[in-house]
């Protein structure tokens, strides 16, 4: 079952579709105007066609899970030991058992650095390769105007040709203390290429609040396109008074909403037990088969939320990562064992369908945390030095690309940063150097050609 939007009223009394609801659901699919006059940007010779980004919001640890330093002082290493990979030499964190049997298929880089300790700027950084128009705690923009996210980018660049959106995140709007994160959207490429929102819940219908419609207006009832139609023409006339034609974002969003098997995409219920049981019974496990579900039906690039915000303590489901006080009761009693089986669920599903070959996987946070174990049993944010998983899509498996220092503090080669990994998706997905730029969305970076 698919929960769409919340129901909604005039005060006259008139059934409605909102405003919003058009502009995110309708325009967020990839046919936007300026798509009519530019050629497909992908390159049927890419490695991958669709990808699937699992943003762990608030910053895992990377010596408590893929960069771990068995001999370094107790007071950097912490509590946990660690355990062989499939690949001879390669030790994870104790807590990553599944990931740690499977590595062979999936590269682990252990040399990202950002540019700030702040979770809005570097959440900025981490979505879209650059500093531009971050927004940290303190409120203030910084200097440039906000690049795309990386999802708005492969929507411009490579067109969906299902009924469904060609970005999707699953996962409420990022935030850290209330503050949002700038980033998460299409930006200077406009509302065309915003990301359709849906939110999942265990024991629960998928949601996706952006699709307000109003009562009586069920998708089951919406086979009168004309009547439907009707209802769209006065907010059209009015999007069309500031340039805008929705045409064809409002076919491509009539067609969602009418189509019984683009909705179904979302119905994680159709799934078998067993399946559902792989990827574990939290928020993040059931957003990952959700993510498969997507991609298998033409998605590009779904994003993956672990959390609306930073903090663990704030979150009923399954938490942030910013982990300053009782990091390794969480990440023993929740975190690791929760991704640990997610990703492990997510890469099983994906070769067992014949996806993994043309899906691109990454796993990575913002920034990660501090080498030294802080006086609350903790670790504080660090930018300097942390780790990202990278399968599928053609990328190599059972490879580690840089190597950190003695604590895991810094690179002592082969650093790379987020605008790098957003060029290497590009590069994955065809997007050559003279699309990015034709098409405004190039990120500044170099492509990760070892992974290669």
């Amino acid at each position: 079952m698919l929960r769409v939007g919340k129901i909604n009223r005039q005060a006259a009394g008139a059934p409605w579709v909102s405003r919003r609801a058009v502009l995110h659901l309708g325009a967020c699919l990839p046919f936007g105007l300026s798509l009519d006059r530019v050629m497909a940007a992908g390159d049927p010779t890419g490695s991958a066609k669709s990808v699937i980004l699992l943003w762990l919001w608030g910053g895992p640890s990377q010596l408590d899970s893929f960069d771990p330093k068995p001999h370094a002082p107790t007071d950097f290493r912490g509590p946990f030991s660690t355990l062989p990979t499939k690949i001879p030499g390669i030790r994870f964190c104790e807590l990553f058992p599944g990931l740690a049997a499977r590595n062979d298929r999936f590269a682990i880089i252990r040399t990202l650095h950002s540019f700030s300790n702040d979770h809005g700027v570097a959440g900025t950084v981490g979505l879209t390769g650059s500093l531009a128009g971050a927004v940290g705690l303190n409120g203030q923009p910084l200097s440039g105007s906000t690049r795309p996210s990386l999802g708005s980018t492969v929507a411009k660049a490579v067109p969906s040709h299902a009924k469904l959106p060609a970005f999707v995140v699953l996962g409420g709007r990022l935030h850290q203390g209330k503050k949002a994160i700038i980033g998460e959207g299409g930006g200077p490429l406009g509302a065309a290429f915003d990301p359709l929102r849906a939110r999942v819940e265990p024991g629960a219908p998928v949601s996706l609040p952006e699709m307000e419609l109003a009562a009586g207006l069920l998708p089951e009832r919406l086979g009168d396109r004309d009547s439907l139609r009707r209802g769209f023409d006065p907010l059209a006339r009015q999007i069309d008074l500031v340039g805008h034609r929705l045409d064809a974002h409002r076919a491509r969003a009539l067609g969602l909403l009418t189509s019984t098997a683009a909705r179904e995409a979302f119905e994680v219920s159709r799934e078998a037990d067993a399946t559902r049981e792989s990827y574990g019974h939290t928020r993040f496990g059931q957003s990952c088969l959700l993510a498969r579900r997507l991609v298998e039906r033409g998605v590009r690039f779904v994003q993956v939320n672990w959390s609306d915000h930073v903090e663990a303590e704030e979150d009923a489901g399954d938490g942030g990562w910013d982990h300053h006080y009782r990091n390794f009761t969480i990440m023993a009693d929740r975190h690791g064992p929760w991704m640990d089986r997610a990703i492990s669920g997510l890469l099983d599903d994906l070769r067992g369908r014949g996806l993994l070959d043309s899906t691109l996987v990454i796993a990575m946070g913002e920034f990660g945390r501090t080498p030294k174990i802080n006086d609350k049993a903790g670790r504080d944010h660090w930018e300097h030095c942390y780790s990202a998983l990278v399968a599928g899509g053609g990328t190599r498996g059972g490879v580690v690309l840089g190597t950190s220092d003695k604590t895991a503090g810094h690179p002592v080669d082969g650093a790379v940063t987020p605008a790098d990994l957003g060029a290497t998706v590009h590069m994955a997905l065809g997007i050559n150097s003279e699309a990015r730029l034709n098409l405004g969305i190039d990120t500044g970076g170099k492509p990760i050609e070892a992974l290669f």
